[in-house]
């Protein structure tokens, strides 16, 4: 293919216009000695829209294991072996207290995770009642991530001042029956319809390294932009001993930049996160994913370990790029 130059698919992007499956499927079979041209033209839209600044995103693990859910990459599984922690649903001074670190780490948004298939009212509450305190006395952006939510609890969690409600695809409607079978996909894309009916942005991403094909994970992202997600985090499986993917394969890192490229060209105008598993699959490219992702996760993941928050924040001032400061 020679020094192709990728700037039509910035073009079509910037117009508005919708990637074709085979558009896609270019992007993921680019030669490797392309890839700067590719990521250029990622830049260009991501630029368009966002700048060079880089919205940063903290995690708190509020609940640990203690899932009923067969979800195949998580160690926090019924199915799990691995050994973690495992906890009820943290109070609300130390939900709080997260708030504070997340300020720390000049993070714009805070995320509530916890494990299981949905919330009890009783942890519903416990979550409501501790964004309600920190949204009185932070300028911080809150994310929740509880599980498949009921209407009732997803307006509550909208009327304590929940921003976003993030609730993952995962993978491809194909793959899906592969990755875990004691919820459907359409369920996932029930909560989060119901989460953007009350009111919160709505926040849903992949994994990729799942055993899903390059066909699929272009219908991946078409289906976050039919969902019209605000925030679109891409992961990259991080193969945990102990659950039935630990023997998945790396996703190398050059697959990963077009990976990312590839959902810029198809969400052009969304917030693309580098998610979990950043650092196994872009290793030392780490810097050059930020060309097509405008956010990323400080800190550790749900179980994982992140690298060091000040590690991100000179990556950003090295590349240029500014931290985005969030405005309530």
């Amino acid at each position: 293919m020679g020094e192709q130059s990728w700037d039509w698919l910035a073009d079509k992007a910037l117009n508005g216009a919708v990637l074709t499956l085979e558009e896609g499927l270019s992007v993921l079979h680019a030669d490797d000695n392309q890839l700067l041209s590719l990521m250029e033209a990622a830049y260009r839209v991501r630029r368009y829209f966002y700048g060079n600044k880089v919205k940063l995103n903290m995690i708190i693990n509020a609940k640990s294991g203690l899932c009923p859910e067969d979800c195949g990459y998580c160690s926090q599984s019924l199915i799990s072996t691995a050994s973690i922690p495992k906890y009820p649903l943290l109070n609300k001074e130390t939900l709080v207290a997260g708030a504070r670190e997340a300020m720390q780490r000049k993070a714009g948004t805070y995320c509530i995770v916890a494990s299981g298939k949905g919330p009890t009212d009783k942890e519903l509450e416990q979550v409501a009642e501790a964004v309600a305190e920190i949204r009185a006395t932070m300028p911080l952006k809150i994310c929740a991530c509880l599980g498949i939510l009921r209407e009732e609890q997803a307006q509550r969690l909208s009327k304590a001042g929940v921003h976003r409600y993030n609730h993952n695809l995962n993978t491809s409607r194909e793959n899906y029956p592969s990755i875990t079978t004691t919820h459907t996909y359409d369920q996932r894309v029930a909560t989060v319809e119901t989460a953007k009916a009350h009111g919160m942005s709505p926040c849903s991403g992949v994994i990729i390294g799942m055993g899903e094909s390059d066909e699929e994970i272009v219908e991946m992202a078409f289906a976050l932009r039919g969902l019209d997600a605000d925030s679109v985090p891409i992961n990259f499986l991080n193969a945990i001993p102990g659950t039935p993917l630990e023997r998945a394969g790396r996703v190398p890192a050059l697959r990963a930049l077009k990976v990312l490229a590839l959902f810029r060209f198809i969400c052009p105008s969304k917030e693309i996160r580098v998610a979990g598993g950043r650092e196994v699959s872009l290793r030392t490219l780490q810097p050059l994913s930020l060309y097509a992702a405008n956010s990323l996760f400080v800190g550790d993941y749900m179980t994982t370990e992140g690298q060091d928050v000040s590690v991100d924040h000179q990556m950003i001032e090295d590349l240029g790029f500014e931290i985005e400061l969030t405005a309530i």
